[in-house]
């Protein structure tokens, strides 16, 4: 008798070929973003970014709506220049910064929140047509002649289009609670938490409120999004 034969060893062999072949075939079915299967409630937004050509704007400032343009030109680009169409491109732009003129954060809010809390006169814009500060958000339907968005002359990358071509616009909750209590100390009527419901009832449709936007920057370069700092 062989106790140790070739019969025994070859049944061996075969299973420890078979298990191999399970492993690999598990291995092939394992998602390798697993952990990214499980989005938090916040992380949602990142779901339907699923362009071959992905890129946050991230600009605190609103730069006069020049990083509006450059969503804007980013888009259009891949468009003419690479015959890509508007569905495997995707934009981010970020509203957020600390209170004060310069800020993007009050390009997130319609145009009632301008006026009722004197946003033109905050950010310095005058309203070409009554030349005085503008009580709409000069950046979400912009007109020719707007001093912003190269004086109206790149309408087209305003916010509303923008959407309309796909881009995501994203407020940082953190910055919006910095400007509740700077609004409320400024004269406003009402005090922190009254603002705060009246405003955030009144964000531009599909703006998307994140927790920090530093976390929502960091959540989109974890999923291979390009990030550009404007």
């Amino acid at each position: 008798m062989q106790p140790f034969g070739p019969t025994p060893r070859r049944g061996f062999l075969t299973r420890l070929a078979g298990a191999a072949a399970a492993f690999s075939a598990g291995s092939a079915f394992t998602n390798p973003l697993g952990a990214q299967t499980q989005v938090s409630p916040q992380d949602r937004w990142l779901t339907g970014l699923t362009g071959r050509h992905r890129c946050l704007f991230d600009f605190p400032l609103h730069g006069g709506g020049l990083p509006l343009i450059h969503m804007y030109n980013y888009v259009s680009t891949y468009k003419s220049a690479y015959a890509e169409p508007a569905t495997t491109v995707n934009t981010i732009g970020t509203f957020y910064g600390p209170p004060g003129p310069l800020a993007s954060m009050p390009l997130a809010w319609n145009d009632s929140v301008w006026e009722k809390y004197k946003l033109g006169e905050l950010l310095q814009l005058n309203d070409p047509d009554t030349k005085a500060p503008t009580r709409r958000n000069l950046f979400f339907r912009p007109k020719a002649g707007d001093p912003v968005l190269a004086s109206g002359a790149f309408a087209v990358a305003g916010v509303e289009n923008l959407q309309r071509m796909g881009a995501t616009f994203l407020m940082c909750n953190n910055a919006f609670m910095m400007w509740m209590g700077f609004l409320s100390g400024s004269g406003s009527k009402g005090n922190p938490s009254e603002i705060e419901r009246d405003i955030r009832a009144k964000l531009i449709p599909g703006v998307i409120t994140v927790p920090a936007m530093v976390i929502a920057i960091e959540k989109a370069q974890g999923q291979g999004i390009a990030y550009n700092r404007q």
